[in-house]
């Protein structure tokens, strides 16, 4: 969008030296990745600039008042030597010029807290100009022959294309989700037989494991909770003591073998759960789960999802129930379109998308640019492993965890921070205790749907 780099003079981020403009630097580069939000973001340089022009504001009120003082001094030097305020006495011209000394500096100050100020109207204008641009369905020359070149290398749609469209089709996500909400009734009978339903929870296995702590780590589980079988989830109990924490490891869509609406929660009706109806039935089974693998409440939780998986990852950590039991910190998500769903203040996040997968465009709208949101699009080309590829090589898990060993390399100020943030609550790794469980949709449909029900409905093993 143009409004990711806006600048009147410098680009920096902050103000030049010697009276130069105010600018804002877009999204960080580092070689494939393309950064936007956190630390370095937007969002955190406006604050900057905001709380550093009230700073200026107070300073220069500060000034004006001795300004005044120094004025009132010279005054009264005058009157008692019988001397104009002009006179070139020196005790007198040496007060006159501090109160000029302190008129300059006073407007300087004040200057630079407009062009401060002017520098933030600039902005929301242009991110208005760009919102309408891109609610219009325009794009421009240098977009549109990039997608095509995508287009052309992968055969299916990308990511900026199919935000674009269903922006103009006017389908954002968050703004959908708001517009089902006050229509519970109809959603439930749009949905029909893709009504989430109850579901039993079973207890596999416990086991020890290697951990690999890092983003990438975390996809791998992914990977290998996806091929334990179809409907399995696995919490990972990582550390020792209070300061143990849990990562709750949520797989993709399952299509292979499933027949829709089926007994596999997260075949392609789960994306419709996580989308419409908040991940409610999910979310309950994985608090379920958490007291089954021994999480005490006020525990420590970190969410991991890929594609499907990713929107129910967001939901948790934004779902009540869990944050009244639980400290939920972290969630990363790949290949997921989550831009409507926004975890509470202070849950970092870190979402990673490729330019050449269309699925996190779904949802019509980038991710909020804020201090806790790191969005990193990979632009390397889309490679997919073996088994992989059926919505295009950019969605490959395999791409998206070659993506998040660069973000873990990355000396970005947002990747820096944010991983950062993440290895505090999971440590260095090594050994941790996997427990998996197996999720079966009931086959009766709810009386009522439920997000109608009492958000304090609990569901325990086997669907109690």
């Amino acid at each position: 969008m143009s409004a990711r780099r806006l600048a009147a003079g410098n680009v920096s981020g902050y103000p030049q030296a010697e009276g130069g403009g105010i600018g804002l630097s877009g999204p960080a580069r580092d070689g494939y990745l393309t950064i936007r939000g956190g630390a370095g973001g937007i969002a955190v340089q406006l604050e900057e600039l905001t709380g550093g022009a009230e700073k200026l504001d107070s300073l220069a009120a500060d000034l004006l008042a001795a300004e005044t003082e120094v004025g009132r001094i010279g005054e009264q030097l005058g009157m008692i030597a019988g001397a104009a305020p002009w006179s070139a006495a020196p005790h007198i011209a040496a007060v006159r010029n501090s109160q000029w000394s302190l008129r300059l500096v006073r407007q300087e100050m004040q200057q630079l807290s407009t062009r401060i100020r002017d520098c933030r109207r600039e902005y929301e204008l242009a991110e208005w100009r760009a919102d309408a641009v891109r609610f219009l369905g325009f794009a421009g020359v240098a977009d549109i022959r990039g997608s095509m070149a995508t287009m052309a290398g992968t055969g299916v749609p990308d990511r900026s294309s199919v935000e674009g469209l269903v922006s103009t089709l006017g389908l954002e996500s968050a703004d959908t989700r708001r517009r089902i909400a006050r229509a519970p009734q109809l959603r439930d009978l749009l949905m029909g037989f893709l009504r989430p339903r109850p579901l039993q929870l079973r207890q596999e296995e416990t086991l020890s494991v290697a951990l690999d702590s890092s983003p990438a780590g975390l996809l791998e589980r992914v990977r290998l909770i996806d091929a334990r079988g179809a409907g399995f989830i696995e919490i990972l109990a990582v550390g020792a003591g209070p300061a143990r924490t849990y990562v709750v490891v949520v797989p993709g869509t399952q299509a292979a073998g499933s027949r829709m609406g089926g007994e596999n929660p997260f075949d392609e009706a789960g994306i419709a759960e996580g989308m419409f109806y908040g991940s409610a039935e999910i979310d309950a089974a994985i608090l379920s789960a958490l007291r089954a693998a021994g999480a005490e409440p006020g525990a420590s939780v970190v969410a991991v999802g890929y594609s499907q998986g990713g929107i129910h990852a967001m939901n948790l950590v934004a779902d009540p129930r869990i944050r009244h039991e639980y400290n939920v910190g972290y969630v990363l998500t790949a290949g997921s379109p989550v831009a409507g769903i926004n975890a509470p203040p202070g849950v970092g996040s870190l979402h990673l998308e490729h330019r050449a997968d269309w699925v996190p465009g779904a949802d019509g709208t980038p991710n909020p640019d804020t201090r806790d949101r790191v969005t990193v699009t990979l632009g390397s080309p889309p490679v997919a492993g073996p088994g992989e590829g059926g919505l295009g090589a950019g969605h490959s898990l395999s791409g998206y965890e070659n993506g998040a060993r660069l973000v873990a390399a990355s000396s970005d100020p947002s990747l820096v921070s944010t991983t950062a943030a993440l290895g505090v609550l999971m440590g260095a790794g090594g050994s941790a205790t996997a427990t998996r469980f197996q999720l079966t949709r009931s086959r009766e449909l709810p009386r009522r749907a439920p997000a109608t029900e009492p958000r304090s409905r609990e569901r325990g093993l086997g669907g109690r």
